[in-house]
């Protein structure tokens, strides 16, 4: 069963038609159990992807404040190989990334062959909170649309996967999550009255996330809505996506991996009958 929401390219987007406390009717035992056998497969695939190096991965994290993006980073690397996963953060930009043009601080960030990279919040900024408290023009935020898509093509060309989420919660669910931090003293270090200001645009940020979905969802790499008031459900529904993307790579990977360990095996067997041609034994030259 599907967990998440496809946004099929050219689709209208209304947020309100996607329920964010829809589970499955799944009880969170069940959810678990599911998940574990997700994990195991997603481990095994980043592997598979480490070693044949032909394909990289980026996941897009966009969502609201306390949505979970910071939960969804650690549940995802949680089955990844730290070698070749890293996150990147994106902010208020410097004032060296703002004298470039708007994809130059997230193009040297993107995943190298065989790595993956996951993006907490990212381009979409610049059609997000650039366009709800309107620091471009609106000529300027229309065109982005377009140098976005065009953006992730070149890196879909180059061998790029890319996997984009909105984590989507209500705004009552929102609320309950801002004011936890205020009654929990480990999570009291996340406050902040940006988050509470923010909420007030809460319908402008609905309107802005309802046109990048749909001017941005594409083939190759459409948007997911992930139903995010249950976060176990969250984690459970982000890992079938990717584990559902990964999984047409498998056979490539394992077939690129043995052929070059039939070739392995014939240059180490030269080279032991190269040994022996001299009378040394391998025993010997070690």
């Amino acid at each position: 069963m599907k967990y998440s929401f496809m946004i099929e390219p050219g689709h209208t987007v209304k947020l309100k038609d996607y329920d964010p406390d829809f589970n499955a009717g799944l009880k969170k035992e069940e959810a678990a159990a599911k998940l574990e056998k997700l994990g195991e497969e997603l481990s095994e695939l980043q592997y598979l992807m480490y070693a044949a190096a032909d394909t990289s991965l980026l996941i897009v994290l966009q969502g609201r404040d306390t949505s979970g993006k910071d939960g969804t980073i650690r549940h995802l690397t949680s089955h990844m190989n730290a070698q070749s996963c890293r996150v990147a953060s994106f902010k208020q930009p410097t004032p060296e990334e703002i004298g470039h043009d708007f994809l130059w601080r997230i193009h040297k960030e993107t995943p190298i062959k065989g790595s993956i990279t996951i993006f907490n919040r990212s381009h979409y900024e610049d059609v997000l909170v650039v366009k709800v408290h309107k620091l471009a023009p609106d000529k300027i935020i229309e065109r982005r649309y377009d140098h976005i898509n065009n953006f992730e093509e070149s890196l879909i060309d180059a061998g790029t996967c890319i996997i984009k989420f909105n984590l989507h919660i209500s705004k009552d669910e929102q609320k309950a999550r801002l004011l936890d931090r205020e009654k929990e003293s480990v999570k009291s270090w996340k406050l902040s009255v940006a988050d509470w200001k923010e909420r007030e645009l809460w319908d402008q940020y609905t309107e802005a996330y309802e046109k990048a979905l749909e001017k941005c969802s594409t083939k190759e790499a459409p948007w997911y809505v992930i139903p995010a008031n249950h976060k176990w459900f969250r984690d459970l529904a982000i890992t079938e996506v990717v584990v559902e993307r990964l999984r047409p790579y498998r056979d490539r990977w394992q077939e690129d991996l043995k052929k070059r360990g039939v070739i392995a095996l014939k240059e180490l067997q030269t080279y032991r009958d190269s040994l022996k041609a001299g009378g040394k034994s391998t025993s010997e030259e070690a």
